[in-house]
């Protein structure tokens, strides 16, 4: 029979404290609620526990209190959360599934599948898909991006040129019903952009809340996030991850914005990444990737970003196409950001398709910043692209030399 025990009394004394106009929770009240009382032990037997808690006018949030609570006296399972990335490229999708005890690695988990067909990535009458985006033969499926980025990154030469990138999330929170940005009048428009950029008050700063938490859930998930602000259009935000090294980047970007759907979600606010969320005299949402690899952090390093600068201008249509969905509603030409058609660079620049920062200048090594890609990117897709492009294609030398015609730069 099943087991349903009562709180303990730090429980209730919890419940004392924090419910001052609640009505009190009487002997009497307990026992109707409860089959059977029998003092908690730890790693008790498979018996069923419920905690009941009074209804009403209570003020204890249950909710929390259960999600809050810890199971380990009780039992040595875990659960684990499965991630994947659905059909549509930018979804994240998910599922729980419990473990006998802990692990210390994920290769220790069981492999698991779901319903392809209801994400867009299997047909019905073959829909197993494995959770890591396979199918149970072990082929990657068509919107797997991740295993031919782990084929560029576990090239030779990309190995040894240790590449780092820091990428810069941008994300837009809408109120749930109107799908309007948080802090706008319902309807209308806010005061013009200029204040809101890594701004505080209440009339600048819209979301901060979800910002802070998502930073702290960021940390203690040990996804390597280096900072967060306000951004220049209200009501829009920014984290950014780096630098990581080769493929990790694409993995701590998609897990932090796996964490963000589920803050967002316990807030009621929905999380957007369209580039271009409110047309006009807005800000767009970019995710700037800044990419360095071992020769360009080295003396010397200026001259091969440059190098790196004229393949990227030769290619720059493979990487706009692969830069994210209605990116050409952002990329105009405004708002921080070069028009899509044509490729640029400078110095501290923020106008054009890449940066170049002036300490990289002035020092004669460092990084470069790749400013087109769009908030909704896939950073697999991105970060794989920019090690291709700059450290395994090789242009013709009269290509190369146009190019830097084109462009104005000697190398």
């Amino acid at each position: 029979m099943a087991q349903i025990l009562a709180p303990s009394p730090q429980w209730q004394m919890r419940m004392t404290k924090n419910s001052t106009n609640a009505s009190p929770m009487t002997s009497n009240m307990w026992s109707s609620l409860f089959l059977k009382q029998k003092k908690a032990t730890p790693k008790m037997s498979a018996k069923f526990r419920v905690l009941a808690l009074q209804s009403g006018n209570s003020t204890i949030n249950r909710m929390e209190d259960l999600l809050n609570m810890d199971t380990t006296p009780y039992t040595d399972k875990i659960i684990a959360e499965y991630i994947w990335i659905g059909g549509s490229g930018i979804d994240t999708r998910s599922k729980s599934r419990t473990i006998s005890k802990p692990v210390e690695h994920p290769s220790e988990l069981p492999k698991w599948n779901y319903d392809g067909s209801s994400t867009g990535q299997a047909p019905g009458e073959d829909s197993e898909v494995i959770c890591d985006t396979y199918t149970p033969a072990g082929e990657p499926i068509p919107t797997n991006k991740r295993h031919k980025a782990a084929e560029i990154f576990s090239n030779k030469k990309v190995v040894d040129e240790i590449p780092w990138y820091g990428i810069e999330q941008e994300y837009t929170l809408l109120q749930t019903n109107v799908k309007w940005p948080l802090g706008w009048p319902v309807g209308g428009y806010p005061g013009p952009q200029g204040p809101y950029y890594c701004g505080a008050g209440a009339d600048k700063s819209f979301g901060r809340d979800i910002s802070d938490a998502h930073y702290k859930a960021c940390l203690y998930a040990g996804i390597n996030i280096s900072g967060t602000n306000g951004e220049v259009m209200p009501g829009q935000w920014e984290f950014q991850v780096g630098p990581s090294v080769g493929i990790e980047a694409g993995d701590h970007i998609w897990c932090a914005r796996y964490l963000l759907e589920r803050i967002t979600e316990q807030a009621g606010v929905v999380l957007s990444l369209d580039p271009k969320p409110i047309e006009g005299d807005w800000n767009g949402a970019g995710c700037h990737t800044n990419y360095s690899t071992k020769s360009m952090r080295e003396e010397g390093g200026f001259e091969v970003i440059k190098k790196a600068i004229l393949n990227l201008s030769l290619r720059h249509k493979e990487h706009i196409s692969a830069y994210g969905e209605g990116n050409e509603r952002r990329l105009t030409g405004k708002h921080e950001t070069a028009s899509i058609n044509t490729f640029s660079w400078g110095v501290a620049n923020r106008g054009c398709s890449i940066r170049v920062g002036r300490e990289t200048e002035q020092k004669g090594k460092g990084y470069l910043e790749d400013r087109r890609p769009a908030s909704n990117m896939d950073p697999y897709i991105v970060t794989s692209l920019l090690a291709e492009t700059t450290l395994l294609w090789e242009p013709t030398l009269e290509a190369e030399a146009l190019a830097a015609q084109k462009l104005k730069m000697n190398v």
